[in-house]
């Protein structure tokens, strides 16, 4: 019978399991001045887990985490995962009142927050009939706390239980955790991903960049947003150690990369805008071996001050789709010679240019891109007009096996050139 070591995830706490078995001993994950090993992290997922269950959460009941990126934010929704439930990381710069839409909108059982943010959504969780407890990383509330039909309890009693009902069996195509677009253009949506999403994009991703068990990751990007949330999943599934930092200044991220030795960074365009006008000693990025773009295009002088001031990195351009998680990536040999391009799928993943009626577009024509795969995820939560929407069959010859297929149309127009390279032209 196969260990933990050797198995293959097919859920995405899973990928926690197998690296503790691996790397017991080995730091899984920073948060300030608090370190948890491997085997650490995994004893906080299954005391969460255990937590979660014995205060009732059912088959993919929802886990809301309301927190900065710490070592219990991390436990909470891989906990929720570890228990048969799902988890809605919220960005913790939200305000109550969308917060409050989120909590609504999800049905969350459970909230995972500090007290300095639960005074900030007080009000909302007036209107929030699912929820029954709200646990606090930080001690409990001094002054009123809400509803009287919720709970409250600190993070330490969650996790310091006893025994508790098994957790709840599910398969790869179950889902796992409900991530919300930014609303730019309304409420925002929640898009419902699957473990199979989640540990998919983590072995997509992680081969590309190569990560192994030595590297260091630096996590910028807020874990509610999809590029943030797969540093954890990539990380994990090469055994490598994670670095969580809310960072306030340039400075704060320069001082990262030296004191820990930080191997990869992902972030979006206008924070690489800051880093690469920020002062970085000399030997202070000598690590870091890759650095990786997503959410829009990397300005080209931007990027050449970012690899004059990290000169042995290779750049990685990326493109991806909150509702496939992941999509495209530029080799770092072509950013040179296309720098304005996001390069061609991720493996495992098959990117289409497609006119409005379904046809393949022709190099060098512009058309909707349209993403195949295991990544595509499971639609909008309670929202089948928004899903049929999106989320459609592929026409004719395109799909497999004869069998309507269904990907994702992004929305977002593109072109490809003759060699097969994407460039993204508009929404």
């Amino acid at each position: 019978m196969m260990n933990d070591a050797e198995r293959t995830p097919n859920l995405l706490h899973e990928l926690v399991w197998r690296a503790a078995a691996r790397f017991p001993a080995d730091a899984g994950l920073i948060a300030g001045s608090r370190t948890w090993s491997y085997a650490e992290l995994e004893t906080a997922i299954r005391s969460a887990a255990r937590g979660f269950l014995g205060r009732g959460l059912a088959r993919h009941d929802r886990v809301a985490v309301y927190l900065p990126k710490t070592l219990e934010s991390v436990a909470a929704m891989f906990g929720a995962s570890a228990a048969g439930g799902s988890f809605v990381p919220v960005n913790p710069v939200l305000k109550g009142d969308q917060v409050g839409h989120i909590l609504r909108d999800s049905g969350a059982k459970l909230l995972v927050t500090s007290t300095s943010r639960l005074q900030a959504v007080i009000a909302a969780l007036e209107n929030c009939p699912a929820l029954t407890h709200v646990i606090l990383t930080d001690g409990l509330p001094a002054g009123p706390s809400g509803p009287a039909s919720v709970q409250y309890e600190t993070w330490d009693a969650l996790v310091g239980g006893g025994a508790s009902p098994a957790p709840h069996r599910c398969i790869d195509g179950d889902m796992v955790a409900i991530f919300y677009t930014s609303g730019s253009t309304g409420l925002p949506k929640g898009v419902v991903l699957s473990h199979r999403n989640m540990v998919a994009g983590a072995t997509s991703v992680a081969s590309y960049l190569e990560n192994v068990h030595g590297d260091r990751i630096l996590s910028l990007l807020p874990l509610s947003f999809d590029a943030g949330f797969s540093q954890l999943t990539t990380g994990f599934h090469a055994g490598a150690c994670i670095v969580l930092l809310d960072y306030l200044l340039a400075g704060d991220v320069v001082r990262q990369v030296r004191d820990q030795r930080i191997t990869g960074i992902t972030g979006v365009p206008p924070l690489w805008s800051q880093l690469a006008d920020a002062n970085w000693p000399a030997g202070s990025t000598d690590t870091v071996r890759y650095f990786a773009t997503t959410g829009g295009v990397m300005p080209r002088p931007v990027l050449d001050k970012l690899r004059a001031a990290f000169p042995r990195a290779r750049p990685f351009l990326m493109y991806g789709l909150t509702e496939a998680f992941r999509s495209t990536y530029l080799p770092p040999e072509e950013a040179d010679r296309r720098p304005d391009s996001i390069g061609w799928a991720i493996p495992n993943a098959e990117i289409l240019v497609l006119r409005p009626d379904g046809t393949p577009c022709d190099p060098g024509e512009s058309g909707e891109l349209m993403h195949r795969g295991a990544l595509v995820s499971l639609g909008y939560w309670k929202n089948p007009t928004a899903t049929a929407e999106r989320f459609k069959p592929i026409p004719g010859s395109l799909g497999t096996g004869g069998q309507p297929e269904i990907a994702v149309w992004s929305g977002d127009t593109v072109v490809r050139d003759a060699e097969g390279f994407l460039y993204f032209r508009g929404r």
